[in-house]
């Protein structure tokens, strides 16, 4: 960029991409033909995905696919998932794949509350904030009535709100702790809806209350916000079987199970290993989330946090074997929502619903919560036995090929050389060199 600009949203589409191109990039007519190359034909499509966001130039793909004979509680699902990473959506197909005969997953719904808190400030007498909170609890609920009425319809809204002194972290400092139900949406906007009533009649309650000092009353509200914290909204996926069905190659199912729950084990120990333990699990899960139209970033955050609750980072799967049974599980909390925001925008989300047999915000925690599962063992399936690279570089090679220049003749020849040798940036750049020679 070689100069700042003013209003730059107040630009037309063209006029911003003209500015960018100029601007940034050192071929502007190139940039410009790159950027068009990747708007939908359909003109009302485009428009759709260019209000999505602001300051819209074109679309950014990503692959959309699916991973088959998921078995989840005695139902099959071909799970869609959206990424770039190569590999991830192949790990989950084996994983569902091997289970598929040994009972499929199983899921269980531990909890589906959401939490929103109003951080305020108050320099008074904390006794008497808690009886001047004890008097206005009724009109709390009473000053939401409007905004929680369709939600409580539907069997949802508020669960409760709580008074919690904080002092002892930060000087007069006091929240109020909200939980909620939000049945099939994901509810943020419902929740800080909420939340800044509760803070308006919070402030405008302090002025007028007779107990309070005129200090007392001066209740600073600094920010009404939802948390992508949710341990209580959580799910649990899981499989097992006999050790002796757990048949690998090149080692015993014994040997393997044993492998496998130390791996599990160290991941929860060693924050190192937990850390890329953990980005595995959400390789899956993300994948989900992104093409059912949810907020990875939010369920991203909320899961890490769970994975430190103990105050360590540990791993979010779990491992056992008990009278040569092997279990492998996953407690893990997905706040997610199958109504609203892009769900009923997004025509591939709409498809990936569709796929999914629309499920509802509780039975998609479910199959999001499997694909995580799925990809951990995918993953540590890899690591005791053959080790990541192998699969992984594999699943890689036709990127490299890709980068390479090869031809459709080449990478055809060389994906069945590549069978059975090992695939590096280097051994792939030698093997294309000499087929090029030949």
């Amino acid at each position: 960029m070689k100069t700042p600009v003013e209003g730059f949203s107040k630009l037309s589409k063209a006029e911003k991409i003209d500015w960018i191109a100029n601007q940034c990039t050192t071929n502007p007519e190139a940039t410009k033909k790159l950027l068009e190359r990747y708007w939908n034909p359909d003109s009302q499509v485009q428009k759709l995905h260019d209000e999505f966001i602001e300051n819209t130039l074109t679309n950014y793909y990503l692959p959309f696919a699916v991973a088959p004979n998921f078995l989840i509680n005695g139902e099959f699902y071909a799970v869609p998932m959206a990424i770039e990473e190569s590999s991830v959506v192949a790990a989950a197909s084996k994983a569902a794949k091997f289970w598929l005969d040994k009972g499929g997953f199983k899921t269980t719904i531990l909890g589906t509350e959401k939490v929103g808190q109003v951080h305020f400030m108050y320099k008074g007498n904390p006794k008497k904030l808690q009886e001047f909170f004890k008097k206005i609890h009724p009109n709390l609920l009473s000053s939401v009535a409007s905004i929680t009425q369709n939600m409580e319809k539907r069997g949802g809204g508020i669960n409760a709100i709580e008074l919690r002194d904080c002092t002892h972290k930060i000087s007069g400092y006091y929240q109020l702790h909200c939980t909620f139900e939000t049945l099939d949406a994901m509810g943020a906007n419902f929740i800080n809806s909420c939340l800044e009533q509760f803070a308006k009649t919070l402030k405008e309650q302090a002025k007028g209350h007779p107990d309070f000092s005129e200090e007392e009353k001066n209740i600073e509200v600094v920010m009404s916000i939802l948390s992508n914290y949710v341990p209580n909204c959580l799910v649990r996926a899981e499989v097992e079987c006999p050790v002796e069905q757990l048949v690998i190659k090149d080692i015993s199912p014994e040997e393997f199970a044993q492998k496998f729950v130390q791996a599990v084990n160290i991941a929860n120990v060693e924050p190192y290993r937990a850390v890329t333990h953990n980005k595995g699990i959400m390789n899956g899960i993300d994948a989900v989330v992104l093409a059912t139209g949810n907020d990875f970033r939010a369920v991203e955050a909320g899961v890490h946090a769970y994975a430190a609750k103990n105050g360590s980072y540990f791993s979010l799967t779990h491992a056992s074997i008990e009278n040569d049974i092997f279990k492998f599980w996953i407690e893990i909390p997905l706040a997610l929502g199958t109504v609203g925001g892009l769900t009923s925008l997004h025509p591939l989300v709409k498809l990936a619903l569709e796929i999914l047999q629309n499920p509802s915000a509780k039975k998609l925690m479910q199959i999001v919560a499997v694909a995580g599962l799925a990809q951990n063992f995918a993953a540590i399936k890899s690591l005791v036995t053959t080790g990541i690279q192998k699969g992984h570089m594999k699943m890689h090679l036709l990127n490299m090929l890709n980068q390479m220049g090869a031809t459709e003749s080449e990478k055809a020849q060389l994906v069945h050389y590549f069978k059975h040798e090992t695939v590096t940036n280097a051994s792939v750049k030698e093997a294309l060199e000499k087929l090029q020679r030949t």
